[in-house]
């Protein structure tokens, strides 16, 4: 079904969504797409360094919420 989308539809789908939601709205939507893709990189980038950090992988520090713990008990 998407597989025949060229770029005459896709400007056609961009040129709805700017009339539905108006250009602020779209904008300030793709700002919080953009740093919620920052954060996930970041997150990454700060697991890696953990991992790496632990030596050979296998102790990694424990992150569990103390009240999970509780509720396990």
């Amino acid at each position: 079904m998407l597989n025949n989308i060229g770029l005459p539809g896709l400007l056609l789908i961009a040129v709805v969504v700017l009339v539905l939601f108006g250009r602020g709205k779209v904008s300030s939507l793709m700002g919080e797409v953009g740093k919620g893709i920052t954060a996930f990189k970041q997150g990454m980038k700060d697991g890696t360094q953990e991992i790496e950090q632990a030596g050979d992988g296998t102790s990694a520090r424990d992150v569990t919420p103390a009240e999970a713990e509780k509720d396990k008990a």
